[in-house]
């Protein structure tokens, strides 16, 4: 259904057969919960007091573009309409037979920046005659960086990280470009307008001054904040209460992005995490790890949390 560029290594019967392709986050055991819950709720049909929908969400890992964005589009949500949504993922850093839920925001919004710098290219022994792309780059770093300690409210959370950076071919060449990309997390909607604003004024001034040309771009359809209503989350909270020898633990907000915001964007609902760590099994690594793997063992906790919120929510 989903997968990432990782190359399996978790010796499993039933790895990837694909080299360099594999489930690194979960999304297999994520089909499995769901088309699990469906053939009990379809079971018990004639028992619903409601339309109930199962939502498979292809591209997850898409970025923006893919999961839930064309899925919206083509109707996913309507005829009938779709009043609540409800979303569940697998969580590493979690005890296996743990649920992690919060009302609010439980995951922030990511997006992606892009900046180009054009210099002037010269021999690595005369940088004068030059213009360093990579020296104006190492100044943009640290005025990003700047950006959170400075300009933004510090009560709210901010993460700016630039993790790809790319320029050069030999060690006595100053080279004429540099290109670089990262992200940004926020939990708030004003916050995130705020940040891409300033570093959209603060980037192009810091290249210009160092006598280069540059720019800076933003992915668009990035993911909104992952937002748990709270009415419908303490809700959940009191039917996952009904599964017998199942943890409920209350977390912080995550700062990984998830494209179920979409649909939560367009009907209210709940996003919560089912812990999948036991290390009595050696199932330690974590999400997007190479040797990641879902404790099966709690499979039958997510499809349940499913089938009775399906049957006693609202």
């Amino acid at each position: 259904m989903d997968a990432l560029p990782v190359t399996e290594e978790t010796g499993l019967p039933f790895s990837s057969k694909v080299k360099g392709v594999m489930h690194a986050c979960g999304h297999d055991s994520h089909v499995a919960m769901l088309l699990g819950a469906a053939k009990i709720i379809a079971k018990h049909r004639k028992d619903l007091k409601q339309n109930v929908k199962f939502l498979f969400q292809p591209a997850e890992e898409d970025g923006g573009d893919g999961g839930a964005l064309p899925m919206i589009r083509d109707g996913a949500l309507e005829d009938p309409h779709v009043d609540h949504v409800f979303g569940i993922h697998v969580m590493s850093n979690s005890p296996s037979g743990t649920v992690a839920i919060r009302s609010g925001p439980i995951m922030a919004a990511p997006d992606l920046f892009k900046i180009d710098i054009i210099g002037k290219g010269g021999h690595g022994s005369e940088p004068n005659e030059a213009i360093d792309p990579i020296f104006i780059g190492a100044q943009v770093i640290n005025a990003i960086y700047g950006i959170r300690a400075r300009f933004m409210n510090q009560v709210n959370p901010l993460v700016i990280s630039v993790c790809m950076v790319s320029s050069g071919t030999k060690d006595n060449i100053i080279p004429e470009k540099m290109h670089m990309e990262g992200t940004i997390r926020t939990l708030d909607e004003t916050m995130r307008a705020e940040v891409k604003k300033k570093m959209g004024e603060v980037v192009p001034k810091v290249i210009e001054s160092f006598g280069a040309k540059g720019s800076i771009s933003f992915k668009e359809n990035a993911y909104p904040v992952t937002y748990n209503d709270p009415a419908s989350t303490e809700k959940v909270k009191d039917i996952l209460k009904m599964i017998p020898g199942l943890k409920i633990i209350d977390i912080g907000p995550i700062m990984g992005g998830e494209d179920v915001s979409r649909f939560m964007e367009k009907a209210p609902g709940t996003y919560y995490f089912l812990g999948t760590r036991n290390e009595q099994k050696n199932l330690t690594y974590p999400n997007h790890s190479s040797k990641f793997a879902a404790d099966e063992d709690i499979l039958k906790y997510g499809a349940l949390s499913h089938v009775l919120i399906a049957f006693n929510f609202p």
